[in-house]
């Protein structure tokens, strides 16, 4: 929905119509009192209630945090906004609207470097946040994950969704300080894009925040199977690995784009102490761990070592560990990892 609209909605001005008289209505006096007529009126108020609910849990999922008072059918409230915080005034620059039939809300903040917008629904699963629209994850990709040995809850904790309308694509979404920065989708078949115009940040960004050790790995799915193994401080790049070590020099900051993100990242990974490379076992991913140790300072990663698969070769990644050797030998392989050495 365009921001123009947003707008229009937001600053409508609510009017209220004046309840019918008792003689219009043929009531006496006596019928009129409250007890007589809240029968007629509660069952409407609370279905208002309980969709209004549905929508608070909603915008929870987006970082809007509501209290009973703010979020009622009807009401405007200007609230903290999740993703500029107010400001420099630290103010309460977000206006959010919930409609009189609590079946949606809207809304906006008014910081002028901000302006973010979005809809959510209470009886559709749609949520329309900067044009991108999700719903929960569906019965289908449950249970593809659950193959995989993820939980419902991992997937939960981690706001993974799926493409409104499209059970087949799930979406990774890409938070900062709770707020959805940006989305990574993928199909059944392995088929991945993310929305444009989006800045790129690790996944998992949040998880980092003021901690000493981390762990790095390839791709969503790995990350969430970290957290089957109790670990919460991973992250994982946005995008795939290079077929090959670069033999150029570092290129500066401003020009390093295939690895950006590590950059837009910066004042997280400044934090750290020790980094674990947890990347695929092919080539590439080898190609990806030197290239992230260059840049992080090969003084401060470690790497880990795949266990063997049947004699011939390595488990690829920390997914298939999972689930083919289950989450304590995926522990233990985050364990053993060893100091990260000079390639010769």
């Amino acid at each position: 929905m365009a921001i123009a609209t947003i707008n229009r909605f937001l600053l409508r001005v609510r009017t209220t119509t004046a309840t019918p008289s008792c003689t219009r209505l043929g009531l006496s006096r006596l019928r009129f009192c409250p007890l007589a007529y809240a029968p007629d009126v509660l069952p409407s108020e609370n279905e208002n209630l309980a969709k209004a609910k549905e929508l608070e849990k909603k915008m929870e999922l987006l970082g809007i945090k509501c209290d009973d008072s703010s979020f009622v059918p009807g009401r405007y409230s200007h609230l903290l906004c999740p993703k500029c915080r107010g400001g420099n005034s630290m103010g309460r620059t977000l206006s959010l609207h919930v409609f009189q039939e609590g079946d949606s809300a809207m809304w906006r903040c008014f910081q002028t470097n901000c302006g973010w917008a979005g809809q959510a629904f209470a009886n559709n699963s749609k949520i329309l946040v900067q044009g991108i629209a999700l719903e929960p994850i569906g019965q289908e990709l449950i249970v593809y994950f659950a193959e995989r040995g993820i939980s419902q809850e991992t997937l939960q904790r981690n706001g993974v969704m799926q493409k409104y309308g499209d059970q087949d694509v799930i979406a990774f979404t890409y938070r900062r300080n709770g707020v959805l920065v940006g989305c990574k989708y993928r199909t059944m078949n392995k088929r991945f894009w993310q929305e444009k115009g989006t800045k790129k940040w690790l996944y998992g960004l949040d998880d980092i925040n003021d901690t000493a050790e981390i762990i790095i790995v390839e791709g969503e799915i790995d990350k969430l199977s970290m957290e089957e193994a109790g670990f919460h401080n991973c992250v994982s790049v946005p995008s795939g690995a290079p077929q090959r070590v670069s033999t150029q020099e570092l290129p500066a900051m401003e020009k390093d784009g295939a690895y950006q993100y590590l950059w837009n990242c910066k004042e997280y990974l400044d934090k750290v102490s020790r980094i674990i490379l947890a990347t695929d076992v092919d080539k590439p991913g080898k190609a990806l761990a030197e290239e992230l140790a260059r840049r992080l300072g090969k003084e401060r990663c470690w790497i880990v070592h795949w266990p063997k698969k049947d004699g011939f070769g390595c488990f690829k990644d920390a997914n298939e560990v999972l689930k083919c050797l289950g989450p304590e030998a995926l522990k233990e392989v985050i364990e053993n990892a060893e100091q990260y050495k000079e390639r010769v």
